[in-house]
């Protein structure tokens, strides 16, 4: 890893434009959310067009607890040689029951990691998208000033 400029700082925050884009590229990530005290994540395959996640899952614990959640995360993150990102959405679950979002869900590229017989579509639509990238430096020497602040 290459040395860090002193004044240019590690960490950026991405624009919600280029979020959105980043969800568009890739078809993997991760749902959070809470029902009562009970907190769960789950890995998904996802389709993401504008502001709305798609993915497909069976009747279960994962489609019954993100429909009564009152909000779900969404993130999905990638770790590189020179840099690291990560984004986050947020907003609320939804199963598609018409029968014109069924039939376009149908068509859409998601490609789970197993066979399953999953029958259900359930949309997130993302009320708000956030995220921040990382370059991945050379620690400074020890006798250097303090590093940033992983609180930052």
């Amino acid at each position: 890893m290459a040395e860090h400029p002193a004044s240019d700082s590690p960490v950026h925050d991405i624009s919600e434009a280029e979020c959105l884009k980043l969800l568009g590229l890739f078809e993997f990530g991760r749902i959070a959310f809470r029902v009562g005290d009970v907190l769960d994540v789950f890995p998904i395959n996802y389709h993401a067009a504008e502001r709305a996640i798609t993915f497909r899952t069976a009747p279960g614990t994962k489609l019954a607890t993100a429909l009564q959640a009152d909000e779900v995360v969404f993130e999905i993150d990638n770790i590189g040689v020179k840099e690291a990102w990560s984004v986050i959405g947020h907003g609320t679950a939804r199963r598609l029951e018409a029968a014109d979002e069924l039939k376009a869900a149908e068509q859409l590229p998601i490609h789970p990691l197993i066979p399953t017989a999953e029958r259900e579509f359930i949309r997130i639509d993302l009320e708000r998208v956030s995220g921040r990238r990382f370059h991945r430096w050379a620690p400074p020497a020890a006798s250097s000033a303090t590093a940033v602040d992983a609180t930052d």
